[in-house]
């Protein structure tokens, strides 16, 4: 993508010049042209303005700005078609990247991710939520995302669901010193609405004064209708808090020995999450060295990347659910009184809830939740190193062919473990079920760890034949070459026991005790060719065949075949040559297929194989004699296919590219669809496993426009916005109707699963029933509609809700005044559903009397009454839970001040923003931007304020 800001602030006679010495060296291919004018593409890089794929660029002029931990960040919000979308809000929260809305229903949806020539491991390294935290996103300079299948099929077996390709900065120019610092402040802005003390201790005395002897300290300790001190705890902002982080960067890049580009930087973040102990710390480094020799014939790039992050992974569940849950009458700390009423500190100081069990103290309900974030310390230690060399040669006795080898590796080292403090509650465990002789159990010290050692080696070799022509083909290209990459996994876990009492036994863990190692490898071995051919400078052709083999397959379906073929046409260059106001008209049409065998998250790495695992040891048939049990397997699985239709088209009008942007119509069909699918019993060693069972159909348009209403000497002002439609729908399922979403659960203990891929369905909709209310819209509890009109409510009534929005759209603006600038990024999506879980488990506040038969349990928490007087089974799928899941958010604003010269040959760029500003949507939750689709527990996305300098020698 051009760097539409940079080119308009030169003069036109620079540009004029510029042009003149590019076209004197045209012939000398694609290395001479601006960088911006270039876009990465699998294998090599090509110029905007002769692709014929549909592929989006996002340059570091256009990152989002402000309170940027993760390089996923950077691009939310600025690229049609693309939706990324995290957990929550905490420093290392999982995200899911969907392109185009994804190509499969229980195989990996996410897309190819590159850096710097290194296709990554789809496999979180153990202990890392977001995997795009361990790369410093200081040291990206470009986006490029391949979207349809002539953009990707290059890459083949991964790029089903598209490819994102990484560049990270190199050096190169006069010496330059950068030092990026900021300081930022974290709150929530938006809590769970739940009674206070006063309501709490209202609704019980009014409706139930039965139980007036919970309110306040006590509990059944003391006598009926009698209460002891009670407190006004806000149990929310007891686990929240106000964070503050910060992030620093140094960089020195340019020319060693005056010839050989270099960059090094060095980076250090502490990013304080929103709850309190969630805490983010890393440090980074990179190494970029570009040296030439043989006159500039061999090219080498070395690019090297050392991560160490450590987070503490908190209890979300257990302290936002039990916030939401505890007695505000109840104070946060206390020393316990036992029954002769002499004190005693047994939990650390914190309060928790007791109750008399015969002679016994009990625990009543849930630990306090400050107790669970402060007792317990979960540290996850990654180390990580990412790094390539690439040599790119061109041959002295052939100078039009090249030959590109590049070396890559990818490799992780994690260390995690839960350790809980001498008077942490929550690790009580007894299998057997029996009463231990105090009820609540201690067992301080290291209750989990995990070892993990994760390796990727990559080698790309290939030739390039490229050349230039006067004549009726005015360029030519073709490649061809080999990819391998190996993926290994070795890990180990500790093992612990549990005696009938509940206390812990270590059972330490090592590489030779079969029962803690794992070990996986995955091998990917591929072909690839492709040819560019340009006639008359206006007709570009594209063909792309590449052929993969996976070992996750068995020999006689190992290998796939994936073509494409991309066509375009520059209109402006053919029929509109003379218009001024047409710089560019570029109509683009594409077919091609990819395909997808990533189904190691639901069926291991040795899918198709007999394998064997060791019986557990409390399940031998004969003591002390170890047994193996069949693992299940499908040895008929084959290549899930993707076959792709675009069509595009780019324009810029106008001089100075004051209007630019493209369209894009696709539509996608995936067949034999990897699923994890119910099996007759006795036809296999398992009720389920993972097939090949349907067809996915995909379809939807894209429009990225961007505008500059205003340029002149002092004032620049630019607006970008894109959208995007995508529906997507299951057309086959291999004669199952409906298949139950592995990811769809409802997190109520109940094992009850929301979503499900249905034919004629969108891919993981809910399947609920239909609410009746009554004249003025008050809910009837279990009473539905009768879809079907046989007189009785069954399954059959249910029908389907879609989840997953089918518009997503963002759009900013950026103002420059001679030396402040004005950033603000918007985002947002159309429809879409969330399950309010909220709703469901805690209910909402009431003040009319419950019903009969109303569930003790939710009047008794503090945020009282359930909708329902009693849920059953059908309660659970009511439409009601689900709400509208529009919105649109105030990403970042960012206002910034350029002192230039501050001291001698010296700039610094002042600035403070504001992350996470502003939300519009109707949704009663605290968030509706939410993957799952289900909202319970919810880590809550914090308001950050930023001050920062960027310093520039």
């Amino acid at each position: 993508m051009r760097n539409y800001t940079t080119v308009l602030k030169i003069a036109p006679a620079f540009l004029l010049f510029a042009g003149t010495m590019l076209h004197a060296q045209a012939k000398d291919s694609l290395k001479t042209a601006d960088i911006e004018q270039v876009v990465l593409i699998g294998y090599g890089k090509q110029k905007k303005s002769d692709l014929t794929g549909s592929i989006t660029s996002v340059t570091e002029k256009d990152f989002n700005q402000g309170a940027i931990v993760s390089a996923d960040q950077l691009i939310k919000g600025k690229a049609p078609g693309v939706r990324i979308t995290s957990d929550g809000g905490s420093p290392d929260s999982p995200i899911n990247i969907r392109i185009r809305g994804g190509s499969s229903l229980n195989a990996s949806n996410n897309p190819l991710i590159v850096i710097d020539g290194v296709a990554l491991d789809s496999n979180n390294s153990a202990g890392s939520g977001n995997f795009l935290n361990l790369l410093n996103p200081n040291d990206i300079e470009s986006f490029a995302i391949l979207k349809d299948a002539t953009a990707t099929a290059i890459y083949g077996n991964r790029a089903s669901n598209g490819v994102i390709i990484i560049k990270t900065k190199r050096g190169g120019g006069k010496l330059k010193i950068t030092f990026n610092t900021n300081v930022q402040v974290g709150t929530v802005t938006k809590y769970i609405d739940v009674m206070n003390a006063e309501q709490f201790t209202n609704f019980i005395t009014t409706y139930y004064p039965q139980y007036r002897y919970r309110l306040g300290v006590g509990g059944n300790i003391l006598k009926p209708n009698v209460t002891g001190t009670i407190y006004d705890t806000n149990w929310q902002k007891q686990i929240y808090r106000t964070s503050v982080s910060t992030d620093n960067n140094l960089s020195i890049s340019g020319r060693l020995f005056k010839t050989v580009p270099v960059r090094l930087s060095v980076g250090y973040n502490r990013t304080e999450g929103a709850i309190k102990t969630s805490d983010y710390e890393r440090y980074s480094e990179a190494l970029n060295i570009s040296p030439t020799f043989f006159d500039k014939h061999l090219k080498v790039d070395i690019s090297l990347k050392g991560i160490y992050s450590k987070f503490n992974a908190v209890d979300e569940g257990g302290s936002i659910g039990g916030a939401l849950n505890m007695d505000p009458t109840k104070p946060v700390y206390l020393n316990q009184t036992n029954l002769t009423g002499d004190p005693y500190n047994r939990f650390g100081g914190y309060y928790q809830d007791l109750v008399l069990n015969g002679a016994q103290y009990k625990i009543n309900g849930a630990s306090n939740p400050l107790a669970i974030l402060q007792q317990r310390n979960a540290p996850s230690e990654i180390y990580k190193y990412l790094g390539n060399i690439e040599f790119d040669y061109k041959l002295h006795f052939l100078p039009d062919v090249r030959a590109v080898v590049n070396l890559g590796l990818e490799a992780s080292k994690s260390d995690i473990k839960t350790v809980y403090g001498n008077n942490a509650l929550a690790t009580y465990k007894n299998p057997q079920n029996k009463v231990a002789p105090n009820d609540f159990v201690f067992n301080p010290g290291e209750d989990y760890s995990e070892h993990q050692t994760i390796n990727n080696q990559t080698l790309d070799a290939y030739l390039v034949y490229e050349k230039k022509y006067t004549g009726l083909i005015s360029h030519f290209l073709i490649q061809g070459g080999y990819s391998y990459q190996n993926f290994r996994n070795d890990g180990y876990k500790n093992n612990y026991t549990y005696n009938d009492d509940g206390i812990r036994t270590s059972v330490p863990g090592n590489k030779l005790n079969l029962n803690n190692r794992y070990f996986n490898e995955l091998n990917l071995q591929s072909f690839i060719g492709r040819s560019n051919v340009d006639i008359a400078n206006k007709y570009l052709f594209t063909f792309t065949l590449r052929a993969d083999a996976t070992s996750l397959y068995l020999k006689s379906n190992r290998w796939g075949y994936f073509p494409a073929v991309g066509f375009a046409w520059k209109i402006n260059e053919d029929i509109l040559k003379e218009s001024a106001k047409v710089k560019e008209l570029k109509l683009r049409l594409g077919w091609g297929r990819t395909g997808q065998a990533n189904i190691t998250g639901i069926a291991g790495f040795y899918p198709s194989r007999p394998l064997f695992q060791v019986g557990s040891s409390t399940s031998q048939y004969f003591p002390g004699i170890g047994t193996y049990s069949a693992l299940p397997f499908n040895p008929n699985l084959v290549w899930e296919t993707t076959e792709t239709y675009n069509a595009g088209l780019d324009f810029s009008f106008f001089p100075q590219d004051r209007i630019t942007g493209s369209i894009d119509v696709y539509k996608r069909n995936t067949t034999d669809l990897l699923s994890f699918v119910p099996i007759p019993p006795g036809q296999a060693l398992t009720n389920q496993f993972v097939d090949n069972v349907g067809t996915l159909e995909n379809k939807g348009v894209e429009f990225n426009l961007n505008v500059i209403p205003v340029k002149t000497e002092d004032f620049t002002w630019n607006i970008a916005g894109n959208i995007a439609y995508n529906e997507g729908k299951i057309t086959d399922l291999k004669n199952v109707p409906s298949i139950v979403d592995v990811n769809g659960g409802l997190p109520i203990g109940t094992g009850v699963k929301l979503t499900y891929n249905t034919v004629g369905q969108a891919p993981y909709s809910a399947w609920v029933f239909q609410q009746v209310y009554d004249s003025t819209g008050r809910l009837l509890p279990d009473v539905y509609v009768d879809r079907n009109g046989d007189g009785k409510i069954t399954n059959d009534d249910r029908y389907y809700r879609q989840l997953r929005p089918n518009w997503n759209y963002g759009f900013s603006t950026t103002a420059n005044y001679k030396n402040w600038d004005l950033n603000a990024s918007f985002r947002g999506q159309i429809g879409g559903l969330v399950y309010n879980s909220r709703n469901l488990v805690q209910g909402f506040i009431s003040y009319t009397a419950p019903q009969n038969g109303q569930n003790l349990n939710n009047v008794l928490n503090s945020t009282a009454t359930s909708p329902f007087n009693n849920y059953t089974d059908n309660s659970y799928y009511s439409d009601y839970f689900l709400e509208d899941a529009t919105f649109l958010k105030l990403d970042n604003v960012s206002l910034g001040y350029l002192v230039k010269n501050f001291i001698k040959n010296a700039n610094v760029r002042i600035y403070a923003s504001v992350n996470n500003v502003y939300t519009w949507t109707k949704y009663s939750g605290q968030d509706p931007e939410n993957y799952s689709g289900i909202d319970n527990n919810f880590y809550p996305r914090p308001r950050v304020y930023t001050l920062g300098f960027n310093f520039n020698f």
